[in-house]
């Protein structure tokens, strides 16, 4: 990393990143160019282990990527504003932010998987409150649940009057 004064080290700081994003852009393989796709996420810790859910349709571009090469990037980042003034920045302006960006594999959950999976998907955005939250059956079927077991993170931020809350 260019700015090292920027680079986020603490892996505990990247988690705490990674909560507060609301959308995780993932790159797929494709021939020329790489296909991104912005997708909601849920995500799951263990010990240094993270794990990345995403949910939708059972058809599409994405798809057929995946089948050809299933290995991915991705980045995700908060952005708190831009801020103005002498000394801020080279043109005298700035913007506030924070991002995480990794690599990893991507796969498919069975049927079996996907509750947990999707259950993760809802913590992250505090959707559901409570043990009476429950999948229709007949949706969980109809529904692609990827994991991507992530290999590499790296973070940045730019914060000027920010403080990062853990």
């Amino acid at each position: 990393m260019r700015r090292k004064d920027r680079e986020i080290t603490s892996f505990n700081e990247i988690l705490s990143v990674m909560k507060a994003c609301s959308v995780c852009h993932v790159a797929f393989y494709d021939d020329e160019y790489p296909y991104v796709v912005p997708m909601n996420f849920g995500m799951q810790v263990n010990g240094s282990d993270v794990i990345l859910y995403f949910h939708g349709a059972n058809a599409g571009k994405k798809h057929d990527l995946i089948k050809k090469n299933n290995k991915v990037a991705f980045v995700m980042e908060c952005t708190y504003g831009i801020v103005t003034g002498k000394q801020v920045g080279a043109c005298e302006c700035t913007m506030e932010f924070e991002s995480i960006m990794g690599t990893g594999v991507i796969d498919y959950l069975n049927d079996n998987q996907k509750a947990e999976a999707l259950s993760a998907l809802l913590e992250h955005y505090n959707v559901c409150e409570g043990p009476e939250y429950h999948f229709h059956d007949e949706v969980v079927p109809k529904t692609s649940v990827l994991r991507l077991k992530v290999h590499s993170l790296t973070g940045k931020k730019r914060n000027v009057g920010r403080q990062l809350i853990e």
